[in-house]
């Protein structure tokens, strides 16, 4: 089998290295990811400059290449231009800090995963509910199970899993949840500061909780110790609104 490996930490991530070598030694590991870090990018591609690949050698061996660009960039490229033949899956991750809510529309790394969606290949975003001291082995061992419930669920091609992990030795997870994505979004503030030559600048800041979230989101349930799986799709379409809509009277382009 076939599996691409790519995420939006860059690829001399460590949560990148840990799916790898957790893979590498019984499947077809490919890895193309951004050469620096592509945090928040959401699916933003290149579109006014070129872009640039590098091959990345570790321990004296070809371990794989670097974009210059972004998530998708990484996965549009891949497909269709470095690899021999296009992967059976992509997988996105493991990502440092947790990808819930409707902080998903920001992530690259989801956005990774959406774009091989977009391609027809059955894709799978990975994250890590912490942003400090990561403990990736769980998270890496567990995309073991992730590509078998892909193999064997015959899920739509068009769709991607959105799987997060919490930051929890492995017998305090209390289990695995098919999830909804949550209507929660980063509880943001920006920190003022000042440089040394007394310019005014700022950094963005907050964190994520599950205050107010539905019982069956992924939220909820990552911040009650278990694995939280959400399918998501690329239609944004609010369908709930979609007969109201046509029951209106819209004035005539006409003036």
């Amino acid at each position: 089998m076939r599996i691409l490996l790519t995420n939006d930490d860059g690829i001399h991530a460590p949560g990148l290295m840990a799916l790898y070598n957790e893979l590498k030694g019984d499947f077809d590991v490919s890895v193309v990811a951004p050469e620096s870090e592509m945090s928040a990018v959401g699916h933003a591609i290149t579109l006014r400059s070129p872009l640039r690949v590098q091959e990345i050698f570790k321990n004296e061996s070809f371990f794989g290449y670097a974009v210059t660009g972004t998530p998708a960039d990484c996965v549009k490229i891949a497909v269709q231009e470095l690899l021999e033949s296009p992967p059976d899956i992509i997988l996105s991750g493991i990502n440092l800090g947790a990808n819930v809510g409707v902080n998903v529309l920001y992530s690259g790394t989801v956005s990774a995963a959406t774009e091989g969606a977009f391609l027809g290949v059955r894709s799978a975003a990975i994250s890590l509910d912490t942003h400090k001291d990561p403990d990736f082995s769980i998270a890496a061992s567990f995309s073991r199970r992730v590509i078998r419930f892909i193999t064997e669920s015959g899920f739509n091609n068009g769709v991607a899993l959105n799987v997060n992990v919490p930051a929890l030795p492995r017998a305090e997870i209390k289990g695995v949840a098919i999830t909804k994505q949550g209507m929660g979004r980063f509880r943001e503030r920006y920190e003022r500061r000042v440089d040394p030559r007394g310019n005014i600048y700022y950094w963005l800041t907050g964190e994520t909780g599950a205050d107010g979230e539905r019982e069956d989101s992924d939220a909820r349930a990552l911040a009650e110790g278990m694995i939280a799986i959400t399918p998501i799709s690329f239609d944004l379409t609010c369908t709930k609104e979609i007969e109201k809509l046509k029951g209106l009277s819209f004035p005539d382009l006409n003036p």
